[in-house]
């Protein structure tokens, strides 16, 4: 490739770009350095899942590196939802009908304000996260299932931090 050849892609690139309104840093106003993760609200009827997607969400902005999670009072922007839905169904069978196989879905609701403008960032309704897990032996006998049942949840809220630091920090 000529080097005016490679002076014409790389300024069709920085036009595409900018003509876009891309960036390569995200919405995120500069002032913004800290967040707070208050425990989420839980709607639903399943004891402590509040405790494992706040959790998990706050895990996932101190491997992300670029805001920090402090207390309410000390924070530039605050990271607030709801749990609105929990479920799980079954989605696999063995031969004499008995559920094998699951899917745990949990739904919320996120909002992402900064505090120091008090202005709303963004807003997202209806976030859904998905998990499957494996039943083994006689699905009545529960013990298992529970065990299994509160790792595809952690797994869902794993997946929901992810998401959510996403959209906090990557938004266009």
């Amino acid at each position: 490739m000529t080097r005016a050849a490679r002076w014409f892609a790389a300024a069709l690139v920085a036009a595409l770009l900018a003509g876009c309104g891309y960036t390569l840093g995200g919405t995120l106003p500069p002032h913004v350095k800290t967040v707070a993760v208050p425990i989420f609200k839980n709607l639903t009827q399943e004891p402590g899942i509040e405790t494992v997607i706040t959790a998990a969400i706050v895990t996932s902005f101190g491997n992300s590196g670029r805001l920090r999670v402090v207390p309410v009072n000390q924070a530039d922007s605050i990271i607030e939802g709801e749990i609105v839905a929990y479920t799980v169904e079954s989605i696999g069978y063995d031969t004499s009908q008995n559920a094998q196989q699951f899917r745990l879905w949990v739904t919320l609701n996120v909002k992402f304000r900064d505090l120091k403008t008090n202005s709303m960032l963004w807003e997202e309704q209806n976030l859904r996260e998905q998990s499957d897990f494996r039943a083994t032996g006689q699905v009545a006998q529960g013990a298992s299932t529970i065990s299994l049942e509160e790792g595809a949840a952690r797994q869902a809220a794993l997946e929901i931090g992810r998401q959510v630091v996403s959209m906090a920090l990557d938004r266009f």
